[in-house]
C-alpha cells in the first residue's frame, strides 16, 4: 500500500512540474526580443520551479553571444548569463546534446558559471541549447542541496524544455535579424538615415522638455571620391567600414553614430554643450590623421571634415538641427580644410 501511495505522489508531482513547464513555454513563446525572451525565461523558472540558481551559458562568438553582448545593459543578464570559448563548452558537456544532472564532481562545471557568481551548488542540470543541429549553449540550473537534480533522474521534461527555448531563441533570431536589416546601414551596421530621423526628432524634443543641451556632429571623408577612383570601390567601402568603427568606438555609449549617405556620418550627443562637441571632433579628427587605413598592404591616409550645430543655434525643429550642422560641414569643405566648422 505505501508503494502504491509513493507511486501515485510521484505521478503528482510529475504532472505538477509538467504544468509548470507548460507555463514556462506558453509565457516565452510570443516573445521576440531577445533580452525580454531570456530575462522572462530565467525569471519564470526560478520563480515557479523555486530554483535557488538559474542561468545560460552561450559559446563566444556566436550570434546568440552577439546579441547577449548587445543586451548588456540589463542587469539581470549580466548577472545570469555567461560566455564560454567553444572548445572548452563542448568538453564540459562531453560534446552530447543530450541534458546532464549532477551531484557529484561539480567543479568540472565551474567553466560555466557566470562571472563573480556566489552560488553554492550542491547538484546541477545543464541542458544543452541547440541552433540549425549545432550546439550553441545551455540553459543550467542549480540548487545548494544535493538531492534536487542526481544523474539517475528522468530528463524528459528539461530535454523538452531545452528543445522549446532552442526554437524559440531561432524565432528571436530571425526576428532580431530583420529588424537589424530594418534600421541599420548594411555596409558599416550603423543605424540607417530613417532611424537616424526619428532618434533625432525623439532627443530634440527631450533636449527642449528637459532644458538640456544637444549637439549635432555632421562629417565626411575627404577626398572620398579620389580614393574610389584611385583604389578601387572595394577600397572605399574598407574606409567607410574604418571610419564607422572608430566613430563607434570613440563615442559614449549614449551616444547615436548613424550613416547618412554616401561618405556622410552623423553623430547625436545629447546631454553635451558645444565646446564639449567641438573637443570630441578634435579627437576624432586627430585620430584619423594619426591611424592610417591599410589597403593592400600599403597605408591610405583618412581625414573627415565636420559641421557642427546645437540647440542654441535657433532650431526649430530637430530637422533645422541637422540642416544646420550640414551646412556648416558644407563650409568647411569650402574653406578647403579638414577641421570642423563651427558658428
Amino acid at each position: 500500500m505505501s508503494k502504491l501511495k509513493e507511486i501515485i505522489e510521484t505521478l503528482n508531482q510529475n504532472q505538477d512540474i509538467a504544468q509548470k513547464f507548460f507555463e514556462i513555454e506558453t509565457s516565452v513563446l510570443s516573445i521576440l526580443n531577445f533580452k525580454d525572451f531570456l530575462e522572462r525565461l530565467l525569471t519564470e523558472i526560478q520563480e515557479k520551479m523555486e530554483i535557488p540558481y538559474v542561468w545560460v551559458s552561450l559559446i563566444d562568438g556566436s550570434d546568440f553571444a552577439d546579441m547577449l553582448q548587445k543586451s548588456a545593459t540589463s542587469e539581470i543578464l549580466k548577472r545570469r548569463t555567461n560566455l564560454i570559448e567553444r572548445d572548452l563548452f563542448l568538453r564540459v558537456i562531453n560534446n552530447s546534446v543530450e541534458p546532464i544532472l549532477a551531484n557529484y564532481g561539480l567543479a568540472a562545471f565551474r567553466a560555466l558559471l557566470p562571472c563573480d557568481h556566489n552560488y553554492l551548488i550542491q547538484s546541477l542540470a545543464v541542458a544543452p541549447l541547440t541552433l540549425d543541429g549545432g550546439i550553441v549553449g545551455s540553459l543550467n540550473q542549480a540548487d545548494s542541496s544535493s538531492f534536487r537534480y542526481r544523474p539517475d533522474m528522468d530528463t524528459t521534461l528539461l530535454k523538452r524544455l531545452a528543445t522549446i527555448v532552442s526554437i524559440c531563441l531561432s524565432n528571436v533570431m530571425a526576428h532580431e535579424r530583420l529588424d537589424f536589416l530594418a534600421s541599420r546601414d548594411p555596409l558599416t551596421g550603423l543605424l540607417n538615415r530613417r532611424v537616424l530621423e526619428q532618434i533625432i526628432t525623439r532627443e530634440f524634443d527631450r533636449a527642449l522638455r528637459y532644458r538640456t543641451p544637444l549637439t549635432v556632429v555632421f562629417l565626411d571623408v575627404d577626398g572620398f571620391k579620389t580614393v574610389n577612383d584611385t583604389y578601387g570601390h572595394d577600397a572605399g567601402d574598407e574606409v567607410l567600414k574604418y571610419v564607422a568603427a572608430q566613430l563607434q568606438s570613440m563615442s559614449r555609449a549614449s551616444d547615436i553614430v548613424a550613416r547618412f549617405a554616401g561618405d556622410e556620418f552623423v553623430i547625436i550627443l545629447p546631454n553635451t554643450p558645444p565646446d564639449e562637441a567641438s573637443e570630441f571632433a578634435t579627437r576624432l579628427q586627430t585620430f584619423f590623421l594619426n591611424h592610417h587605413l591599410m589597403v593592400s598592404g600599403a597605408p591610405l591616409r583618412v581625414s573627415v571634415s565636420f559641421g557642427l550645430s546645437h540647440m542654441e543655434d535657433g532650431a526649430y525643429d530637430a530637422m533645422s538641427l541637422l540642416k544646420r550642422a550640414d551646412k556648416m560641414l558644407y563650409s568647411a569643405k569650402q574653406e578647403k580644410n579638414t577641421r570642423y566648422s563651427y558658428l
